[in-house]
């Protein structure tokens, strides 16, 4: 009991009581005198003078540890290079960021001539049958060997050695952080190929070969576990007791580690055992107590988080879903069904903006969403405050309403159930953007070959579940034991990527025909 309440203070206070970042402890520092107008403009001059001094020390570090070749002091130049990027300002990282993307870029100079060179040879023989041709043939060798070594930017260079480096794998995800928030505000063309160039190499080393499924328990350090307290991304952990229940009997937690990041998990899956596919994430997070394990027979995905802002677009996911499918169905043979609660994330955006849409629209234009059993439902229900107004207007002012109003009335989520769960289904298997998926959430679970397998009415009534999707929840289905169309995960992956068509269950299906059969 000791040890445990040890543990829990240890998470508590971890997670409680950050220590503040490099650059808010020099501001909590500085302190101006009173008084001191002048003294405070000379502060600032100074400390002007001062981060630009910096900013070309982190520079001449970070050449330095592209060009020096002496191995005895490379290691220190890395570490400069890193310690010196932490100490300078956002602005300044851009500014660092853009240097190295335009500076240490490709020589295409060089690049341009060899492809001269490559364009005038003549085409040998594929089988040289003289020394002539066999020359001819030794020349497109070596003209090609040149240009893969041109076509490599140099700052791919400082890439490996600081992948190496102690601590330089999670370096380079922080830098990627940075490159991606700043392609989000504009977009850079070099920048876009730095960012593109060094997310190839992270793909390559952080394949699964290199990664460690690690099963999370309550007995691991609490720097681990205060790890996933910090990052749970999609139902945030409210206390130590919540975080117990989630790694306790009837749950699992499963983690990807590297070892270049030790004791930190890249991401991380919640698993819970249940009887049955859960409809509503209270039936996941408050149930209590669980069910015997030896009784489970369903294996639900309820919440994946990623820890490392820098992979963003490396879909470690979908490996660490197959790994932990594997793995259950090997300790657990009673388990026939892997399947997930989802957030719809994107979905009520998409409709709010539609019904925006189709009120500033002229109606030759105009889109009307609504069936016309759905049109006379709300306009019955609220026929004293419709006011002239028509039922897509009613629905934006509902689904806008302070503190979701509509929730609080039987019979506004009654009469609000038919049009949401159709629209879902429709927003779900129909909305692509670029052939995939326009929510994020479903392109990621598609992707990785799960169906979409039943929509789930105020399956989330908290806040945020509310904001995103009006409470609706998704179930995917990644492998149904006794469903011969499920067992194939690969092939269902496969026909998305290749057609962008969309793995539905007849009930979810039968949403969007309903609308169909309305027209």
């Amino acid at each position: 009991m000791l040890s445990m309440n040890k543990k829990a203070l240890a998470i508590l206070m971890r997670t409680k009581m950050r220590p503040l970042s490099p650059a808010s402890s020099k501001i909590s520092h500085m302190q101006l005198s009173p008084g001191g107008g002048n003294k405070l403009s000379t502060q600032n001059a100074n400390a002007s003078t001062n981060t630009e001094r910096e900013f070309e020390v982190v520079r001449e570090s970070m050449n330095s540890a592209i060009t020096m070749n002496k191995t005895e002091v490379l290691d220190a130049l890395l570490n400069d290079f890193s310690e010196g990027y932490f100490s300078l300002s956002g602005e300044n990282r851009r500014k660092l960021l853009l240097t190295l993307a335009r500076e240490h870029d490709l020589n295409r100079t060089q690049v341009h001539e060899l492809i001269k060179q490559y364009l005038g040879l003549e085409i040998p023989h594929a089988e040289p049958t003289n020394q002539e041709e066999e020359s001819r043939l030794a020349a497109f060798y070596r003209v090609e060997r040149n240009l893969r070594q041109a076509l490599k930017p140099m700052y791919e260079v400082l890439f490996e050695r600081l992948n190496t480096h102690p601590g330089g794998l999670k370096f380079l995800s922080i830098i990627r952080a940075d490159i991606v928030s700043i392609l989000e505000e504009e977009s850079i063309a070099s920048l876009r190929a730095l960012d593109s160039y060094l997310k190839e190499k992270l793909i390559t080393w952080l394949s699964p070969a290199a990664l460690e499924l690690h099963q999370i328990t309550w007995d691991d350090p609490a720097s681990l576990l205060e790890k996933i307290v910090a990052y749970e991304a999609v139902h945030p952990i409210s206390n130590l007791i919540d975080l117990k229940r989630r790694l306790g009997v009837g749950r699992r937690c499963f983690g990807y580690l590297h070892s270049a990041i030790p004791g930190e998990p890249l991401i991380f899956i919640e698993v819970a055992l249940m009887k049955n596919v859960a409809q509503t994430i209270q039936e996941v997070l408050w149930d209590d107590p669980p069910i015997p394990e030896c009784e489970a027979t369903c294996a639900l995905f309820y919440s994946i988080s990623s820890t490392q802002p820098g992979l963003k677009g490396i879909n470690l996911g979908k490996f660490l879903i197959k790994r932990v499918i594997d793995l259950v169905k090997k300790d657990m043979p009673n388990i026939s069904t892997f399947a997930t609660l989802s957030p719809i994330p994107g979905y009520m955006q998409w409709l709010l903006s539609k019904l925006a849409s189709a009120e500033r629209s002229g109606s030759t234009f105009r889109e009307n969403i609504l069936e016309p059993e759905e049109e006379r439902s709300l306009l019955d229900v609220l026929q004293e405050s419709a006011d002239g107004k028509n039922a897509m207007e009613i629905m934006w002012n509902l689904l806008t309403s302070t503190n979701h109003e509509w929730t609080k009335s039987e019979r506004l989520i009654s009469v609000l159930e038919a049009p949401l769960m159709r629209l879902c289904a429709r927003y779900l298997l129909k909305e692509k953007k670029r052939g995939r998926a326009l929510d994020s959430v479903a392109n990621f679970h598609l992707q990785n070959g799960a169906m979409v397998g039943r929509l789930n009415w105020m399956a989330d009534q908290s806040e945020k579940g509310l904001l995103q999707s009006g409470g609706i929840m998704v179930n995917y289905v990644y492998r149904y034991i006794y469903s011969p169309e499920m067992e194939n995960i690969e092939e269902n992956a496969q026909s998305y990527f290749s057609t962008g068509h969309i793995h539905a269950s007849c009930d979810v299906s039968r949403f969007v025909e309903m609308g169909r059969s309305m027209m």
